[in-house]
């Protein structure tokens, strides 16, 4: 897929071209789309160690803030996954373990929802059911810096799963973090399962139907973003990326008893790579984010035939290719988080460790 690139006639090729670059006056660690609006909620940390939610809508090239709200403690992560398309209220973690739902026309109320849901830092959150897409109730994933990865539903406190660590007593930031987690095949009322990724490369599919751990592997370096390409269909792919600048394509349509689902590894960015984000509107198109400042659009190739027999008959996965679009490095510093709009294709926004939040169009995605 290199070569390839190397080679490739860029004009033709989707182009990544910067249409708002705003300055924000916190860092941000979570930039995602209003779902049906041109508006986006940017979550993050200002230098007093206070939280902040900011609401900003796209306005004749700028962005204009529309609301905001101020927390007591840093907001890390957020998702749009569980909320109603009457309501859009965003659910959100933040540094002290806290999970909330926030009134998104209200910001400075209190929460419509809150538990104090872990021990500490909630790394990650995912939601599903909610945006009528998909099967099922509407809920919530969250991971932890204290090891634990748990199933919220937004109408009780208390947790509808709890996967938690051996406990041997330890302070629970020596515990493994948690760094990662998703939802996928959400195609029924009853089918659902969550990914998780934590920093030792171990990556763990729960099948929340049966209650127990389907599958594991290791990565061999730390999982820092991980998404199915579609978490309201049968499992398809699931993206996972690591340290030491690897991501992997698991195919997750054959399961073999002993290998498991088959995988392809690719190299990207030259450093961390951060996160990976599926095309809305084309499953098979996703960017990975990296800690060079880098954007990479990559296309996923299934191959001829996606299983095969072992010697013993059994069916076997075939794991695709990808192939580089189009790439380009935009800051000196890691981006974060980064998010396709469900409602416009190509169009993008994401948040920098340099305090920028920017808005990008990937040209030409149409063809593809």
């Amino acid at each position: 897929a290199a070569a390839a690139a190397g080679a490739m006639d860029t004009t033709d090729a989707p182009q990544l071209i910067e249409h708002i670059n705003h300055s924000a006056a916190y860092t941000p660690y979570e930039v995602r789309w209003v779902p049906s609006s041109a508006r986006m909620a940017v979550m993050g940390l200002r230098a007093n160690g206070r939280g902040v939610v900011e609401v900003h809508e796209l306005e004749a090239g700028k962005l204009k803030l529309a609301a905001d709200g101020s927390f007591a403690h840093g907001i890390k992560c957020g998702t749009f996954g569980a909320a109603s398309l009457e309501q859009r209220n965003p659910a959100v973690g933040d540094f002290d373990g806290n999970i909330s739902i926030l009134d998104l026309e209200n910001l400075d109320k209190k929460p419509v929802w809150s538990v104090k849901g872990h021990e500490t830092l909630v790394n990650c959150i995912d939601g599903c059911g909610g945006l009528n897409i998909g099967c099922g109730s509407p809920e919530l994933v969250t991971g932890s810096r204290d090891g634990t990865v748990k199933v919220w539903d937004p109408r009780v406190d208390k947790p509808v799963v709890s996967l938690e660590p051996e406990s041997d007593g330890s302070d629970p930031n020596d515990r493994r973090d948690c760094w990662a987690v998703a939802f996928g095949n959400s195609f029924n009322d009853e089918e659902r399962v969550i990914a998780a990724g934590y920093d030792n490369g171990d990556v763990k599919l729960f099948d929340l139907r049966t209650n127990t751990v389907r599958w594991e592997t290791n990565c061999a370096n730390g999982v820092c973003g991980l998404q199915f390409d579609r978490r309201d269909i049968e499992m398809n792919k699931l993206v996972v990326t690591t340290l030491e600048s690897k991501f992997r394509v698991y195919d997750m349509r054959t399961e073999h008893p002993t290998e498991g689902y088959a995988c392809l590894t690719e190299r990207a960015h030259k450093s961390t790579v951060w996160g990976i984000r599926h095309l809305p509107q084309n499953r098979d198109l996703f960017m990975t984010t990296g800690g060079n400042g880098g954007l990479n659009l990559y296309k996923y190739c299934y191959p001829r035939q996606r299983q095969k027999k072992d010697p013993e008959g059994r069916a076997l996965g075939v794991p695709g290719t990808v192939e580089l679009l189009n790439s380009k490095v935009i800051s000196t510093q890691p981006v974060v988080s980064f998010d396709f709009s469900p409602d416009k294709e190509g169009l993008a926004a994401l948040a920098c460790l340099d305090q920028t939040v920017r808005v990008y169009i990937v040209t030409k995605l149409n063809l593809y």
